[in-house]
């Protein structure tokens, strides 16, 4: 992970699969202006974008310039996407066809010579699931895979199969050719700032590291929460869903920061490590339990931002009749020493109230007896939240006394936004993430065991769920917080979901 003390990023080519599509213009190339506006990118350093359609390395640049001018917020930024364009290249061609790796082999010779990178090079699959199996095959018989100088990284985007069989199969066709220490599969979540402080808050913090546990800590929740809905997304989503979508990946991710054993150091394989026990210790659900565990939802027609919106069943390439879910709502444990009987409460949704993530740590109550006279009902129980986003920051609520002649008690928070504190540079969310690929620190990466951990745990409520299909969606209104199914998930343990302001 970078720190303060962070170095130019070793000299490498960047060859970005899907070049020219959306990922790559609007948070990888952004992020590399981002990073050489910081320092952190050497001189020794090209880009060969490779897509099915592109023309010569001028047309890039040209379009690229303009993706780039309606991103880039001030002059300083501009000079340095002129800097990144100097040195982009394309190569065209089929990412199944053997002749475009050709072409990539011949240029990337005479690139990585004139910019001194050494034979460093990163590979970033920005395509559709589909071809990672492919391209790092075709990567291999062109002997691009390895090098005689310099490493050669590959990095790929989530999903990382769609249960654990394809995953499996998927970790087995990377691992035929390459080393593990040579996959870097990335959750863009990872390079949020606060998910990266959750390690510093539990381990750094005498005031909380001996009360994260069992014994103090009452039940966790975990939300992440989006407005829009599935957008130009449908062709993926309706295969895929938000199950599949978003908890083996970021919600097990947070999960496992939350959770893990404190690592003997931050070498990569020493964290990952307990990130991979942390999961391991989540039991499977018997078909029971996902009856009553799991929530699914799907989106009906509602307001969002003061409009209306369409149902998910009338979303473009949507079918009229899906049974897919755009909602889920979880209810895991983590039976280790630290966590036993710590309910931990999970959810996600599109066209939610409101975009947000965080962390809710909720602490036991505190003994009531001396306070019975001088407040009316329960004590309300205090609660750590660590926000994601959109306003990363964390806050702490308690209980205070309430100024005048009676012992009354109010609510207080102590909140700190990392904008206010620290400043806030311009981020896409994958600057740290490239930034570490380039050095070959993988502490923020996927290893295969952490992806099959994430399988095995939703597995059981894949195959219950595809056994009985739903008979209520549409089951919540486009702009609240999902289906009521959801609140009695906790109501049911005299809890309540803690809804973002």
């Amino acid at each position: 992970m970078a720190d303060v003390q962070a170095s130019v990023a070793a000299g490498s080519v960047l060859v970005i699969f899907g070049g020219a599509g959306d990922l790559a213009k609007r948070k990888l190339y952004p992020a590399l202006v981002h990073l050489r506006a910081r320092g952190l990118l050497p001189e020794a350093f090209a880009v060969i974008a490779v897509a099915r359609e592109l023309s010569t390395d001028d047309a890039l640049r040209v379009q690229l310039a303009a993706d780039l001018g309606s991103l880039m917020s001030n002059e300083q930024d501009g000079s340095h996407a002129s800097w990144l364009l100097e040195r982009v290249y394309g190569v065209g061609g089929d990412f199944r066809s053997s002749s475009t790796y050709t072409r990539l082999a011949e240029r990337l010779v005479p690139i990585g010579r004139q910019r001194g990178t050494s034979g460093n090079c990163l590979f970033y699959l920005a395509t559709p699931p589909a071809f990672f199996a492919d391209i790092v095959k075709q990567l291999d018989a062109a002997h691009l895979a390895r090098a005689e100088k310099g490493w050669r990284r590959v990095v790929i985007e989530k999903p990382f199969g769609r249960d654990l069989a394809s995953a499996q199969a998927l970790n087995r066709e990377l691992k035929s050719v390459l080393d593990e220490a040579q996959i870097f599969r990335i959750d863009h979540y990872l390079g949020k700032e606060t998910v990266q402080n959750l390690l510093v808050l539990r381990f750094a913090n005498g005031i909380f590291e001996p009360i994260w546990n069992r014994n103090y800590i009452d039940h966790v929740q975990i939300t992440v929460a989006e407005t829009l809905g599935v957008e130009q997304r449908a062709d993926y989503y309706e295969s895929a869903g938000a199950l599949r979508d978003m908890v083996p990946n970021h919600l097990f991710q947070l999960l496992a920061l939350t959770t893990m054993e404190p690592p003997s150091s931050f070498e990569a394989n020493v964290v990952r490590n307990e990130m991979c026990e942390a999961l391991g210790a989540v039991p499977l659900l018997s078909n029971e339990e996902v009856l009553g565990r799991s929530v699914r939802g799907q989106y009906g027609a509602g307001t969002a931002g003061n409009a209306h919106v369409q149902a998910y069943r009338e979303e473009p390439q949507v079918a009229p009749s899906s049974i897919n879910e755009t909602f889920v709502a979880l209810k895991l444990e983590v039976d280790n020493w630290r966590w036993a009987d710590v309910p931990f409460y999970l959810r996600t949704g599109k066209r939610l109230a409101k975009r947000a993530s965080e962390i809710v740590v909720r602490f036991k109550r505190a003994p009531a007896a001396l306070f019975r006279k001088t407040h009316s009902g329960a004590i309300p129980t205090n609660e750590l939240v660590v926000r994601i986003q959109p306003d990363e920051g964390i806050s702490l609520g308690f209980q205070a006394r309430v100024p005048g002649p009676l012992v009354r008690l109010g609510d207080v928070e102590m909140s700190f936004a990392y904008a206010q504190r620290f400043g806030i540079a311009p981020s896409t969310g994958y600057e740290t993430l490239l930034y570490d690929a380039m050095n070959g620190d993988a502490t923020l990466f996927q290893r295969s065991d952490m992806v099959e951990a994430g399988w095995r745990i939703v597995g059981p409520i894949l195959d219950l769920w595809a056994a009985l299909a739903p008979r209520d969606f549409p089951n919540y209104a486009a702009g609240s917080w999902g289906p009521v199914e959801a609140e009695l998930l906790l109501a049911r343990d005299d809890r309540a979901w803690r809804n973002p302001l």
